[in-house]
């Protein structure tokens, strides 16, 4: 058999078993990776290389030391998930740098950080003055976790003393011009619904590249041709408007009436209705 043949061969054989490892070995990033599995990673490309692009090595040798190096890995993740002891050996602990507002000077020397080092990771955060900061620690994946102090937190709705309803995520409803089921109904809505909302825009589905819509069955859509204008989501927006009309009109009612128990009921509905508007205005934008 030809060499060239041969390395093609080995190529796609050897790079399918390490797609499976890979798959095997878990689904981090590689920024979440340890260093254990980092190495890993390199020496089992560097065995995939190596029995590639040499035909004379013995293809049998490579896959058992690509076995032994996937085996090891996966081991040590098994048993890390099972001892809190080991994981802190083979994965690391986290290190504190910052804490109640102090800098840990032993602890950033201990992890070889300078100080421009932590500024440079606190920026990576947000956040420009380590003054600000009431805790920050080093993962064993390197990345930083910053919590700002109460004052330097942005506002949250359990701070206004407000309880917004549950929201689903929004879910991607066309792409590429075709229609996701599944996706839809999740949203408990079907493809009915759709091409409406795509008939007020006046836009088939094969021109959208991206649609997307929310729990309140707002559309949002992006075109193949960007020079064309979408319009944007009017469901509620028009819902608080149509919502003040009511109330409007049901005063106009009340001062157009002369029987007095009609007046009392349009002036005690346009009440109800008043004080509903303003319950949901927050949730609508308005």
């Amino acid at each position: 058999m030809p060499e060239w043949i041969t390395i093609i061969l080995r190529s796609f054989t050897l790079l399918i078993i390490l797609f499976f490892m890979t798959k095997w070995l878990g689904k981090k990033q590689i920024s979440q990776l340890n260093i254990f599995e980092y190495i890993s990673g390199i020496v089992l490309g560097g065995i995939v290389a190596i029995n590639t692009i040499d035909p004379n090595t013995n293809l049998v040798y490579g896959l058992i030391a690509m076995f032994i190096w996937f085996i090891v890995p996966f081991a040590v993740e098994f048993f890390s998930l099972k001892s809190k002891s080991f994981r802190n050996f083979s994965q690391g602990k986290s290190t504190v740098f910052i804490q109640d507002g102090k800098i840990m000077e032993d602890n950033l020397k201990k992890e070889g950080y300078s100080t421009d080092d932590l500024l440079e990771k606190l920026r990576d955060n947000n956040v420009f003055l380590a003054s600000d900061v009431e805790f920050a620690v080093l993962e064993p994946t390197g990345t930083l976790s910053v919590l700002p102090k109460k004052e330097n937190q942005p506002l949250t709705a359990k701070d206004l003393g407000l309880n917004p309803a549950p929201e689903k995520e929004p879910q991607t409803v066309v792409m590429d011009g075709k229609v996701l089921l599944e996706p839809l109904a999740n949203l408990s809505l079907n493809t009915n619904w759709l091409e409406t909302e795509l008939d007020k825009m006046n836009i088939s589905i094969e021109n959208v590249f991206l649609g997307q819509a929310d729990n309140n069955g707002q559309l949002t859509v992006d075109l193949y041709d960007d020079k064309i204008a979408v319009p944007s989501p009017t469901e509620v927006p028009l819902l608080l408007a149509t919502m003040k009309k009511c109330q409007a009109d049901l005063e106009l009612f009340a001062l157009a009436t002369e029987n007095s128990e009609s007046k009392q009921v349009y002036e005690m509905n346009s009440k109800k209705l008043q004080k509903a508007i303003e319950m949901v205005s927050p949730y609508l934008g308005s």
